[in-house]
């Protein structure tokens, strides 16, 4: 009776210090936004795959496997610390043994895994102590960052030892007594078999010993969590749950921005829905510090383990700039724990003179952003680092007008002329000159409309591709047509660099004229037009079948209507670069590659491909500023990656990727020898046409 009454003692101080531990985070998340959840079959079927089944960390296999192998192994040791709890309150012995074989097969696999857990567990101590892993190390990785991880994983080794130690002097103790063993311990027994016979008494207080240092060392565990970054051993299967299901591409839309874009257009109509809407407090536009997150971007800090995989994939980081995605979580989880306090007391209007944006995160670190997706990829736990870099993003372009002179140059132009450089709309269908192409102001319901983009119709070597990509449609006898001068910038640009209201302008003005002429479905070259047209414009009433040229491509292939057994490129090695918006934003791989594979070339894979691929540097607005200081360019890396691969020409499907792949082949002084070809130039040519 008394063991019990310390054990629920124990227990109780146990709760109450994790109840007030935790009791602060429910605080702080009362001052962020609120954001509604949908879609929740979707949500249990991904935690099932990403939190339980461990898909995401096992893109690295081997020390993936590791790590997964210790989150199923604590699993399993759930049931017996649950059955511990049981017993320490009610006085039992295995309780739970009731459930007759069931029980067996769970203590067993219990057994084995505490015993691998102990041997991974050494090995991630030794790969933390003696191993220099670059992902591991940063600016922002201080001594109490690595001592927290190695207190954890020695606390977790003494779980493993002492729960390896009760079931083996449980096992002593039940052959010295004669007593029947409940459940199965094969490693246990192994060990047991090493040990020799001691009094009774002895071998059940060395149980007892283990049984008492196990439960304690959980107990101790549990309230260390909260102030260590292995929070995430709560908080990572919620974080999964709570993530965007929506494809890595899409940018959530602003409905505040959008309130702001319809009074513009149509002060009347701007009003009907609400009436009060002048009489609101205006809200302020991104993210400047922690009051304007909303609760799943307080929540992503939380679960963040600070493993690094986004930094070590963030190509901004690889080539040495300053920003770290990791750094971006744990830089909003410490401001939060500096400010959260202040807030608590005195409320919003708390003021300590600092920010998230400047005094955390720099702009420096904003602005060498891709919005690549590669760190959104990568993490264990789906904790999404690009959508608040586009938040503070938000915060700098549209509340301080700080964006950098280039993308300033770039909003100026999408506003006046509809494209990012300084061109007449007029001068839209210029790349057309000596080509039949049908437009929708002609009265034709064609069942496409090819959508050129801004890149197609100005940029010098992206008119090729247009141009070439023309020949095909004709040469099949594809029923489409063009918007000519009535296209304007999809504003993709423009929302990656943060310059909201801009890109719901162009939106609204894009959708109203494709809904104008009652277009169902549309084709397009550039990944970016591809993934704003087809995620992001529903948001505006825009519903279309999106397809990118490759997508299309493919289908007429695999229909038979072309076919590139000509010899054109007999024999040439082809490396292919993936641009990011189609394939991390959307999952498009196969399609490119099923275009290559159908003419007679040899196909070459880039170290770093598919989903692992690295960006060329263009995304986010990169393409239009000046990069910031690192050791190398984005485009660089990536251009010396293909050229590893022996290739005779790289081939690209994207706009941005082909101006990037191109001058990275020129500093190279390759760009004689290799060649870079968009896709669409490569079926012409073998098409002969």
């Amino acid at each position: 009776m008394l063991n019990q009454l310390i054990f629920l003692i124990v227990l109780l101080i146990t709760l109450g210090v994790f109840a007030y531990s935790t009791s602060k985070y429910v605080k702080y998340f009362k001052f962020t936004k609120k954001k509604s959840l949908s879609d929740f079959g979707k949500r249990i079927w991904v935690t099932i795959k990403v939190a339980f089944l461990q898909t995401k960390i096992l893109r690295r296999p081997v020390v993936g496997s590791m790590h997964a192998l210790v989150w199923w192994g604590f699993i399993l040791i759930l049931f017996g610390s649950l059955e511990m709890v049981f017993d320490g309150l009610f006085g039992t012995e295995r309780v739970f043994s009731f459930m007759g074989p069931l029980y067996d097969f769970v203590m067993a696999a219990g057994d084995i895994a505490a015993f691998a857990i102990t041997i991974l567990i050494l090995a991630f101590l030794f790969r933390r102590v003696f191993m220099h892993i670059k992902r591991f190390y940063g600016p922002e990785m201080k001594p109490v960052s690595k001592m927290d991880a190695n207190l954890a994983l020695t606390i977790i080794l003494m779980l493993m030892i002492t729960l390896l130690g009760m079931n083996v002097y449980y096992i002593l103790w039940c052959e010295s007594t004669g007593t029947i063993i409940h459940g199965s311990y094969p490693v246990s027994k192994l060990i047991a078999a090493l040990f020799n016979s001691s009094p009774a008494y002895n071998l059940w207080t060395v149980y007892q010993i283990n049984w008492w240092a196990h439960i304690l060392w959980i107990f101790i565990f549990a309230n260390i969590l909260p102030y260590s970054k292995h929070f995430h051993v709560f908080m990572s299967v919620p974080n999964v749950f709570f993530s965007d299901m929506k494809p890595m591409g899409y940018v959530e839309n602003m409905e505040s921005i959008t309130k702001e874009v319809k009074l513009m257009m149509d002060p009347d109509a701007a009003f009907e829905d609400d009436p009060e809407a002048d009489e609101s407090e205006p809200e302020r536009f991104g993210v400047k510090d922690v009051e304007d997150l909303n609760w799943i971007n307080y929540f992503n800090s939380l679960a963040c383990t600070e493993c690094g995989r986004c930094t070590s994939s963030c190509p901004a980081n690889i080539t040495g700039k300053l920003l770290s995605p990791r750094k971006i979580m744990m830089g909003t989880r410490a401001r939060m724990k500096e400010k959260g306090p202040g807030l608590v007391a005195e409320g919003n209007s708390f003021d300590d003179g600092k920010s998230l944006v400047t005094t955390f995160i720099t702009e420096e670190e904003l602005w060498a952003c891709t919005q690549c997706n590669a760190c959104v990829q990568e993490c264990p736990v789906n904790i999404n680092p690009a959508s608040l870099i586009l938040d503070m993003r938000r915060y700098q372009v549209m509340e301080e007008s700080k964006a950098p002179t280039g993308l300033n140059t770039v909003f100026q132009n999408i506003e006046n002329n509809g494209a990012p450089w300084q061109f007449s709309q007029d001068d839209r269908m210029l790349w057309a000159e000596d080509l039949n192409v049908p437009l929708m102001s002609d009265g034709k319901n064609p069942d496409y409309l090819f959508w050129i983009g801004s890149a197609g119709a100005f940029d010098d070597r992206y008119k090729k591709v247009t141009r070439e990509f023309i020949k095909i449609l004709n040469h099949v006898g594809i029923d489409y047509a063009v918007l000519g001068t009535e296209e304007s910038d999809s504003g993709d640009v423009a929302r990656r660099s943060g310059n909201e209201m801009l890109f719901q302008m162009q939106a609204m003005m894009n959708v109203e004229i494709l809904n104008g002429y009652d277009v169902k479905n549309i084709i397009t070259c550039d990944p970016h037009d591809f993934n704003t047209i087809k995620n992001e414009y529903p948001d505006f009433g825009g519903n279309y079948n999106v397809y990118h040229h490759s997508q299309f491509l493919q289908e007429l292939i695999d229909n038979g209507k072309i076919n590139l057994d000509g010899k054109e490129f007999a024999d040439k090695k082809i490396t292919f670069h993936d641009p990011c918006y189609l394939g991390r934003g959307n999952g498009e791989y196969d399609a490119p590659r099923s275009v290559l594979d159908a003419m007679p070339v040899k196909n070459v894979e880039m170290k770093r491909n598919k989903s692992f691929s690295l960006c060329c540097g263009a995304g986010g607005g990169q393409m239009f500023k000046e990069a910031e200081k690192g050791d190398k360019e984005v485009f660089m890396e990536r251009t010396e990656e293909a050229l590893s691969t022996g290739c005779d020409i790289i081939a690209t499907a994207c706009p941005f990727c082909m101006v990037m792949m191109t001058d990275g082949l020129k500093y190279k002084n390759k760009d004689e020898e290799i060649k870079n070809y968009d896709i669409a130039e490569l079926v012409s040519a073998s098409l002969n046409i």
